[in-house]
């Protein structure tokens, strides 16, 4: 292969759902870059392959990366992490980020990725979804994570482990109102399973049992609010109307308000008329 990083997707799971391809890249690298070597290492036992490892995790300091982007200039090495896609709540982003910067060719590998696994499972609308990974373990920093995101108008994903899970869920609950939500875990394997239900539900569900397995919660975005008055409508129009055109103001407003712009465009000809009247 040429020289170059290669991203590489792995299995979460179920080991038949690593690629042809990524098997071919995996065993002709000349080094990888792992999250923990000890499980790549099953990985390359299962298509019989022996590839030099370098440890690459959340600890690794800047002469890892630099050594890592030495050799990818100068051969093909793929870059892993334990489960899933690479980058994805993961540090391998500074590392592309900086083989970039030093012209390192980059080649990336899509398969496997729990947090759109997930989303395929929950039943949930999949239009526009955000990402959120873990949240903070401490309460007051996962109240102030949710709050930030409370008002985002699209499917919420995070990642969470087993033993905090009731508790993120109750957090959920009181943060962004008592949403349809979605725990999936062990995606791919044996006991793969999506319990659905409101995020009330779900936390006094785990409260008695944490569950095990790698778990990902996907919670419904919130719901559209009732469209605005008349009144509403014309102040907005008019403040947006004193800093921006009429195209630029019915496109800010008619977003803003959730409203059709061909009324918003009526109205906000109405206005300037009235404006200019007389």
């Amino acid at each position: 292969m040429p020289a170059g990083l290669y991203i590489v997707a792995t299995p979460i799971g179920n080991l038949g759902d690593l690629s042809p391809r990524a098997a071919r890249v995996l065993a002709g690298a000349a080094l990888i870059a792992a999250e923990d070597t000890r499980v790549t290492a099953k990985l390359l036992a299962h298509i019989g392959a022996r590839v030099a490892m370098l440890p690459y995790h959340d600890h690794s300091d800047d002469g890892v990366r630099a050594q890592l982007i030495a050799r990818a200039l100068a051969e093909p090495v793929a870059l892993v992490s334990d489960a899933g896609t690479p980058l994805i709540s993961d540090p391998g982003y500074k590392l592309v980020r900086d083989a970039r910067a030093a012209g390192v060719t980059i080649v990336t590998l899509p398969g496997p990725c729990a947090a759109v696994a997930a989303l395929t499972l929950a039943g949930l609308p999949t239009d526009r979804f955000l990402f959120a990974g873990f949240l903070p373990a401490k309460a007051g920093a996962r109240r102030n994570d949710l709050a930030e995101l409370a008002g985002v108008r699209a499917t919420l994903v995070f990642y969470e482990s087993g033993p905090r899970l009731a508790t993120s869920l109750a957090a959920m609950a009181e943060m962004l109102g008592d949403r349809p939500a979605a725990v999936t875990r062990e995606i791919s394997k044996l006991y793969e399973e999506a319990v659905t239900g409101s995020l009330t539900e779900l936390a006094a569900r785990y409260v008695e049992a944490a569950p095990r397995g790698e778990i990902v919660v996907v919670v419904a975005p919130p719901e559209a609010p009732p469209p605005a008055g008349p009144e509403a409508l014309d102040a907005a129009l008019r403040g947006a109307l004193a800093r921006l055109s009429v195209k630029a103001a019915v496109a800010e407003v008619s977003a803003t308000l959730g409203l059709p712009r061909q009324a918003v465009y009526a109205r906000a000809l109405a206005l300037k008329d009235g404006d200019a009247a007389p």
